[in-house]
C-alpha cells in the first residue's frame, strides 16, 4: 500500500450520505463524522427546525449539508427524502438507517398500536428507504448501506422485546440485502451499539441505566462519538471487503 491508497481509506470526499435520525444523539455524531471525512450529508428527522439546525451545524464544520423533514413511518416521505437528496447532490452513495422508535412495553401488555408504530419506524421504514435509494446506489461506485441495530437484537431484552425484535429483523434484512445487492457492488452492514449516552438513554430510569452500564466490561456508557469510527469503517473504502456483517460496539457486554 502507498500513501495515496492509505489516505483514501476513510476519505468520503465527493460522496453523498443520508443519515436518518440525524439531528441528535448517534445520528448527529455520525453526520458530523461524515462531513469531517469530506462527504455531503443529508440529515433527516421528523422535525423540520431540528433538521435545519443540524444541517447548519454541519455546514459550520465546513461541509455541504441539508436537512429534510422525514417521518420514517410515512411511506411517501421516504421517496421525497431520496428525491430531494438526488436533486440537491446528484445521487446517493451511502444510506445510514439510524432513526428508531424505542417503544417499551412488557410482554402480556403489548398493544397493537405500539407494535404497529415500532414496525413502521424500526423495520418497514428502513427497508423501504433502501428500496427507494436502490436505483441510485446501483450507479454509485462507492455504494454502502449501514443499518443501525442494537445489542438488544442479540441479548435478553425484558421490557424492550418489541424494539429488540424489530432490530433482529433488520439484522436479518441486512444479511439478505448484502447477498442480493453484492452483484450491484452495494455493501450492506449493521452496527449494534450498546448503551450510549444519548437523549434516548437518559429517558430511562437511573436504575435501568446503571444496570446497562453494569452489563458492560468497560463499566460506562459510550459517547455518541464512539460510534463514528465503526460506521466509517463499514461505509468507506476501509471496509471494502466487508458485507453482511454486524459490528457490536458495546463496551464488551454481549459475548458472556
Amino acid at each position: 500500500m502507498d500513501r495515496s491508497s492509505f489516505d483514501r481509506l476513510f476519505d468520503m470526499t465527493g460522496r453523498t450520505v443520508i443519515v436518518t435520525g440525524g439531528t441528535r444523539g448517534i445520528g448527529l455524531a455520525l453526520a458530523q463524522g461524515y462531513v469531517l471525512a469530506g462527504a455531503r450529508v443529508v440529515v433527516a428527522s421528523r422535525k423540520a427546525d431540528a433538521c435545519e439546525q443540524a444541517a447548519a451545524q454541519l455546514r459550520d464544520l465546513g461541509g455541504e449539508a441539508i436537512g429534510v423533514a422525514t417521518h420514517l413511518g410515512e411511506v411517501d416521505d421516504l421517496a421525497a427524502l431520496v428525491s430531494r437528496t438526488v436533486s440537491e447532490f446528484g445521487g446517493v452513495d451511502v444510506l445510514v438507517n439510524n432513526a428508531a422508535n424505542p417503544l417499551a412495553q412488557p410482554l402480556g401488555q403489548l398493544t397493537v398500536d405500539a407494535l404497529t408504530k415500532s414496525f413502521e419506524v424500526n423495520l418497514r421504514g428502513p427497508v423501504l428507504l433502501v428500496q427507494e435509494a436502490l436505483p441510485h446506489l446501483k450507479t454509485s461506485p462507492h455504494a454502502a448501506v449501514l443499518n443501525m441495530v442494537s445489542v438488544g437484537a442479540f441479548i435478553f431484552a425484558p421490557m424492550l422485546s418489541i424494539y429488540a425484535a424489530m432490530k433482529s429483523a433488520l439484522m436479518s434484512f441486512t444479511r439478505s440485502m448484502a447477498a442480493e445487492f453484492a452483484g450491484d457492488g452495494i455493501r450492506v452492514n449493521a452496527l449494534a451499539p450498546g448503551p450510549v449516552d444519548t437523549d434516548m438513554m437518559r429517558k430511562n430510569p437511573q436504575e435501568a441505566i446503571d444496570g446497562m452500564v453494569a452489563g458492560t466490561l468497560m463499566g460506562r456508557l459510550a459517547s455518541a462519538d464512539e460510534m463514528v469510527g465503526a460506521a466509517l469503517l463499514l461505509t468507506s473504502e476501509a471496509g471494502s471487503y466487508i458485507t453482511g456483517q454486524v459490528i457490536i460496539a458495546d463496551g464488551g457486554g454481549t459475548p458472556r
